[in-house]
């Protein structure tokens, strides 16, 4: 498909996610009333929203009188604690200015990994879309110190797509998009790896966590997805909009040919790997060319701690990750079974079944 058609599907959004960054929200009190105003006119299109909204830190360590993000972890969580009823405060405002309901859901990186509370996430969430409500979340950094450490909310609105089956997602930041080695914007990607990623660079704002580097990595969880993917500028008057309506901004990312389902998505995205399992040419040919489970016979090492049910990335000789799934053993009965062959009648030993294995697409 040409740019242009590619840019013409995003007209047929219904559900759309919309992550906006720190450094905009912090910036501008009057982003909340311009956005609230641009949903609920694009609401009355028939579509559906999703805010994945940074902002409580930035807000609250200036709430607490400093001067700048504190590193202490501590601070960190005093200050989310101190900007998250300032953040919704704003957008309860705005929202209600224009008739819409707003909704806080705070969430850790441990209620998406556990799949009973995942998918109590993904209820609550439908049953809000359909009440109207504008579903505004944030990761609840008072207490998820994994996630204000590592964590940022790319990755977050990532982890959002498969669960409210969105059919767009936009990372709105202080950049025009993703940009070439002459500064100019890429229009479009179809392909993460060989057109994006050589291009990412890190954040360098100093109020936000995230940075290009992790818009691309969440556009290409998103895209696998099935979701269409568009890093925007913030500060352009009526972005969202024009986004939506196919105009030629920000850089599109289109969505991958291959797609995963949701628990799939969850296996590969989602879950984090406990640790890692190297694997002979046999075996890396056996699951990523034939579809075939992980036989202990073809791994040539183990690393980690992990417990059976928790996930482990595959790699090759050479040090590609090849995909993740979840391990039947424990890493020490996955140890003692590597490279052991099946004697007399005994049957192949499955380190990971096919059914619980997500192969990355290769590329090039």
């Amino acid at each position: 498909m040409a740019e242009n058609d590619e840019r013409s599907t995003l007209r047929r959004a219904r559900r759309v996610v919309l992550k906006i960054g720190s450094k905009t929200l912090a910036a501008d009190r009057e982003v909340y009333r311009r956005l609230a105003r641009e949903l609920a006119a694009l609401k009355q299109e028939g579509r559906d929203f999703v805010l994945v909204s940074s902002g409580a830190i930035a807000l609250g360590y200036s709430k607490l009188g400093l001067k700048e993000r504190p590193r202490e972890m501590a601070w960190l969580q005093a200050s989310a604690a101190a900007g998250q009823s300032v953040l919704m405060q704003r957008y309860e405002e705005a929202f209600g200015e224009v008739g819409l309901p707003v909704a806080q859901v705070l969430l850790t990186h441990a209620d998406l990994a556990d799949r009973h509370r995942d998918n109590n996430a993904r209820a609550a969430l439908g049953a809000l879309l359909s009440a109207g409500a504008i579903p505004i979340i944030n990761e609840n950094d008072t207490v998820a110190v994994d996630e204000i450490r590592f964590g940022d909310n790319d990755q977050l609105a990532s982890m959002v797509v498969p669960l409210v089956e969105c059919d767009l997602l936009i990372l709105l930041s202080d950049v025009e998009g993703l940009l070439d080695r002459e500064q100019r914007r890429v229009p479009l990607v179809r392909n993460v790896e060989i057109e994006a990623r050589p291009l990412a660079g890190k954040s360098s704002s100093g109020v936000g966590t995230g940075g290009m580097i992790s818009k691309i990595e969440a556009a290409r969880k998103a895209t696998l997805a099935g979701a269409s993917v568009v890093i925007a500028d913030a500060r352009v008057p009526g972005i969202v909009t024009r986004v939506i309506h196919g105009d030629d901004v920000g850089t599109l990312f289109v969505p991958a040919l291959q797609r995963l389902g949701a628990r799939r998505h969850w296996i590969a995205f989602t879950l984090r790997p406990q640790g890692a399992l190297l694997l002979d040419r046999g075996a890396a040919e056996a699951i990523t060319s034939r579809g075939k489970s992980l036989l202990a016979v073809g791994v040539l090492g183990v690393r980690g701690e992990f417990r059976a049910g928790e996930s482990v990335s595959l790699f090759d000789l050479e040090g590609n990750e090849l995909g993740r799934g979840l391990s039947r053993l424990s890493a020490g009965d996955a140890a003692a079974s590597a490279g052991r062959k099946r004697e007399g009648d005994e049957d192949e030993v499955i380190l990971v079944h096919r059914d619980d294995l997500v192969i990355f697409p290769r590329h090039g």
